[in-house]
């Protein structure tokens, strides 16, 4: 898609909306980016972000519980929602038929959603198993996503346990839920995206009747997260009963997405020539040469990349074998950065990860809900949803000199160290 075709505007009410029409299938993608993640939620109320997320389903004053389900559901339509750093999203995908439908639902519970004592005490009895399943009572649970936080950052938006804590969770009230709503669910704090088989004359009607006497509230003032750099290497460890091997996961700050981008996409790049594929670097070594892992990898961000502002967090993780000492592994990793920092890869290996990352991005771009969820984070995080055409441009124009800067700057006295610990087997 070229970005002409992306038509940009804001409502009186200061809803920020992307259009991009695309007739080539008769389906339409519609979301809406909240400007508000687990980051931004209050000391004292962990996980309330996701909590709140899960209680946008739960109906609204126009609304039953349940009716948002059937009415997408039976539009032949599918729908979800996530929480991120720095952002909550709520998407669904229907026939072109179904778009007003999709578009009436949103601006529903964007209006007023269904606050209940009876939807919140259910709602954090959900979110409290979906943490025992992912978390608690699985392998590697909250690796590193969740644990390696803590260790490498200090202050509460950027250390804390966004999933939540049980405790702080069954404490939340409804006058938690209503200060929350009216706080970060304003539609000036918000990003509509509608993406798909559309005229933009026909969207933005239907946007104007359905989203147009939706109050206006200010958007909150965003705070910076920023914090300083580690000026020494933090270590934690985690004791996990259900892990059958140790591993570890190590944490390097990296240049803010937003305005160090080229900085950013060179980690990026980094990552993959580190860890993605059989031919990466820590691969061959690692997997194959001298075997000291079952598992590596390396990525840009905790859920992946372009998901937050700064500060963002690059990862190397690793599982291995108890007889393989962490300090001879983590010594081979730091030979392979410093080998990258010295001489830059050459430009026929950075031509095999790039092609390898555009080809992703493109396959990716090719599902309607991939591509309208980019427009709306990109537009959220970064103000321009072009960037989502430009990436493959921007990736593929990283520079051998500018992995080896990247590689160079993730320095052992200046990360964090998470080890993971098996605690005797299941129990």
């Amino acid at each position: 898609m070229s970005a002409s075709e992306l038509t940009r505007f804001t409502l009186p009410n200061g809803l920020r909306v992307v259009l991009a029409p695309d007739p080539t299938a008769p389906v339409v993608g519609v979301s809406v980016h909240y400007d508000v993640g687990f980051r931004s939620e209050p000391e004292g109320r962990t996980g309330f972000a996701h909590l709140f997320e899960h209680l946008m389903f739960q109906g609204s004053e126009s609304l039953e519980k349940l009716a948002h389900f059937r009415h997408v559901q039976s539009s032949g339509g599918t729908f979800n929602g996530s929480t991120h750093p720095d952002y909550t999203d709520y998407f669904m995908v229907l026939p072109s038929a179904g778009l007003e439908r999709a578009l009436f639902l949103e601006a529903d519970r964007m209006r007023a959603p269904k606050l209940t004592e009876e939807n919140l005490r259910n709602q954090v009895d959900v979110v409290k198993e979906e943490i025992r399943l992912n978390v608690l009572n699985r392998p590697y649970g909250g690796f590193p996503w969740i644990l390696l936080p803590p260790v490498l950052y200090q202050t509460f938006p950027n250390a804390h346990n966004g999933y939540g804590d049980f405790s702080e969770l069954e404490q939340a009230d409804l006058d938690d839920c209503a200060q929350f709503f009216d706080t970060y669910y304003s539609p000036a704090n918000a990003v509509l995206t509608v993406a798909g088989d559309i005229t933009v004359d026909r969207a933005r009607e239907l946007i104007d009747r359905h989203f147009g006497d939706v109050p206006h509230r200010p958007a909150p003032t965003r705070p910076s997260f920023a914090e300083p750099p580690p000026t020494g290497e933090r270590r934690g460890e985690h004791l996990d009963p259900h892990a059958p091997l140790p591993a570890v996961a190590l944490g390097y700050r990296i240049p803010d997405p937003v305005h160090e981008l080229d900085g950013y996409l060179a980690n990026l790049v980094l990552a993959a020539v580190l860890a993605e594929g059989d031919g990466s670097r820590l691969q061959q070594r690692l997997l194959h040469r001298e075997p000291m892992v079952t598992d590596i990898d390396a990525a840009c961000g905790l859920f992946g990349p372009f998901e937050a502002r700064d500060p963002d967090t690059f990862i190397i993780t690793a599982v291995h074998s108890p007889e393989v000492g962490q300090p001879r592994l983590l010594a081979a990793i730091d030979e392979e950065l410093d080998k990258l920092a010295s001489t830059p890869p050459s430009d026929q290996e950075l031509a095999k990860v790039t092609a390898r990352w555009v080809a992703g991005l493109h396959r990716e771009h090719d599902r309607i809900v991939s591509r309208t969820l980019a427009f709306g984070s990109l537009e959220l995080l970064h103000g321009d949803p072009n960037l989502a055409n430009e990436l493959p441009t921007r990736i593929s124009s990283v520079t051998p000199e500018a992995v080896a800067a990247a590689a160079k700057a993730l320095r052992p006295d200046s990360r964090a160290v998470l080890t993971v610990t098996p605690a005797g087997g299941d129990k």
